[in-house]
């Protein structure tokens, strides 16, 4: 199957992150790149498709898996695979209040 891509779309922001080492908050600008293959508005899709990621992932283990706050020093990548896998089962399972099903 051939995909006929309409656009690409480059996305940057301005994200303050708190570093814990430094004690101050730290400026970065992460760039996304999208592969466009509708004929919406280039822009709002790829922008949409961003925040809905932001949305449905990052605030859910930010707000109802604590991950944010955690602050784990030792193999946090591991932690974060456990939460990222706690949350595909909860998915998996039909769950769409994490909050609650925890």
């Amino acid at each position: 199957m051939a995909h006929h891509f309409k656009a690409v779309v480059e996305v940057r922001c301005r994200v303050e992150c708190f570093n814990p080492g430094r004690r101050c908050f730290e400026s970065r600008q992460p760039l996304a790149y999208y592969l466009v293959t509708c004929e919406a508005s280039v822009e709002t899709a790829a922008i949409r498709g961003h925040w809905d990621i932001e949305n449905c992932l990052h605030h859910v283990l930010d707000a109802s898996l604590g991950e944010d706050p955690g602050g784990i020093r030792k193999n946090p990548g591991i932690f974060a695979q456990l939460r990222h896998y706690a949350l595909n089962l909860l998915r998996h399972n039909g769950k769409t209040n994490i909050r609650a099903a925890i």
